[in-house]
């Protein structure tokens, strides 16, 4: 499957271990529909529909093994993390790739834009 990551995933970043065995496809961005809020040591993409922005990132081809290691991660059973299909600019606009929206509350965080 295919996976968006924009923050501590990328490459170079504190978390980009847990991809380690996968497969790097290309740069990405989303459709602007989106923001990122800084929670210190990781960002958090949230739904913003009417301000929203393209977040950057990477898409990367992951196995079934890393998509549980990141769900694990993202604590999407307790809730923080939403793993959805992210809408996609263009090469990726007719792929179906996934990613973690932030689903607590941001308004202490601050907003920083596209890019972690």
């Amino acid at each position: 499957m295919l996976i968006f990551v924009y923050g501590t995933l990328k490459r170079g970043h504190s978390n980009h271990g847990y991809m380690e065995g996968q497969h790097f496809v290309s740069l990405a961005m989303t459709q602007p529909q989106y923001r990122l809020h800084d929670f210190g040591g990781y960002p958090g993409m949230v739904l913003d529909e009417c301000n929203g922005i393209s977040i950057h990132g990477e898409v990367w081809r992951i196995d079934a093994d890393c998509l549980e290691r990141l769900d694990e991660l993202e604590d999407t059973a307790g809730g923080e993390y939403l793993r959805e299909v992210v809408p996609m600019i263009p090469p990726f606009d007719q792929a179906k790739v996934e990613g973690y929206r932030y689903l607590r509350d941001v308004s202490e965080a601050p907003n920083i834009g596209g890019s972690w």
